[in-house]
């Protein structure tokens, strides 16, 4: 396979998933974090190699490296993998889904912005989510007609504050995810909701209904959850774990145990809360975005913008 984003923790779960059951490993692309890019090339050998920024070319320990957006298509061009693991961040990871799609590649999606900006324009059935909530949703359903789809959220860093304390929150304040560590992107999505609603955007194409919402589930055990015509709901119940959701998309199927199983008697209680446009104010144009998905490339290129201020000081959170 070719995988894209193998620095990030996507990345790393999608290689330790190709240790374990010996998949080939055809090309690697990487950011900034040379240094660990260079123990993956170690490790795995690949053909092809492609990295963020031209003047980082002489760190990388590999003779064939491909640098920047260009480079990536060009990389993908020369590859031959049937499976494309597409775990770049933001709007950049848009064009390599779509070359993949284009060259016949099966994409094993964990970019949320690529379904965001441009689902209209992608053959879904060449898209395999890696997203726990997407793949939650695709697990429990079946051909049993489905009213609602559901998937949670963990609130992000300020899902305790106070109001008032939320208008001072700094950058790094902002990162202090209560139950993960992710990249600043996701994390700041996460905080401000902006995740979930991608999310959303997501499934509405993935599963081609617009009949999807959101609650909070601080505990982060439950991801999705499916509710039937027939009246009857089904939750998927995971631990917080990517491999799982990475080892399906590349292998179709699992017949192993990868997660060991939620402990349902130290899992304790599990309530759900909702997603209020008073903490998270995104949320006012949930159902608006749903009705004109087309949007989704304003709202994605405002937050990448406007997380570029957060981050410098040049804006408050909300």
């Amino acid at each position: 396979m070719v995988l894209l984003g193998s620095t990030g923790s996507i990345g790393v779960n999608t290689l330790l998933i190709a240790k374990r059951y010996n998949l080939q490993i055809e090309a690697l692309v990487a950011g900034r974090n040379i240094e660990l890019l260079n123990q993956q090339i170690a490790e795995f050998n690949p053909k092809l190699v492609a990295i963020a920024n031209h003047s980082d070319k002489s760190k990388v320990n590999h003779s064939n490296v491909f640098c920047g957006d260009e480079g990536i298509l060009e990389l993908l061009e020369l590859t031959t993998s049937p499976t494309i693991v597409n775990a770049l961040v933001g709007y950049a990871g848009l064009a390599p889904t779509l070359k993949a799609i284009e060259l016949g590649r099966k994409v094993a999606l964990a970019n949320k912005e690529s379904l965001v900006v441009a689902g209209e324009f992608i053959d879904i059935s060449k898209i395999v989510p890696i997203d726990s909530e997407h793949f939650g949703l695709w697990y429990l359903m079946s051909d049993r007609p489905i009213s609602k789809l559901y998937v949670t959220a963990s609130g992000g860093a300020f899902r305790d504050w106070k109001l008032k304390d939320m208008q001072t929150a700094t950058f790094a304040e902002a990162l202090n995810h209560p139950n993960w560590s992710m990249g600043n992107k996701i994390t700041i999505d996460s905080a401000t909701m902006t995740n979930k609603l991608f999310e959303l955007l997501e499934a509405k194409w993935l599963f081609n209904t617009t009949n999807i919402d959101a609650y909070i589930e601080k505990k982060s055990i439950i991801h999705a959850l499916v509710e039937f015509v027939d009246g009857s709901t089904t939750a998927h119940f995971a631990g917080v774990d990517m491999k799982l959701p990475i080892a399906f998309a590349l292998r179709g199927k699992v017949e192993e145990e990868i997660l060991a199983p939620v402990d349902l008697l130290k899992m304790g209680s599990v309530e759900f809360l909702p997603i209020t446009a008073e903490r998270y104010p995104i949320w006012e144009i949930k159902e608006h975005i749903l009705k004109n998905p087309h949007l989704g490339v304003v709202v994605n290129a405002s937050n990448e913008e406007a997380i570029k201020k957060f981050e410098q000081g040049r804006c408050n959170f909300f």
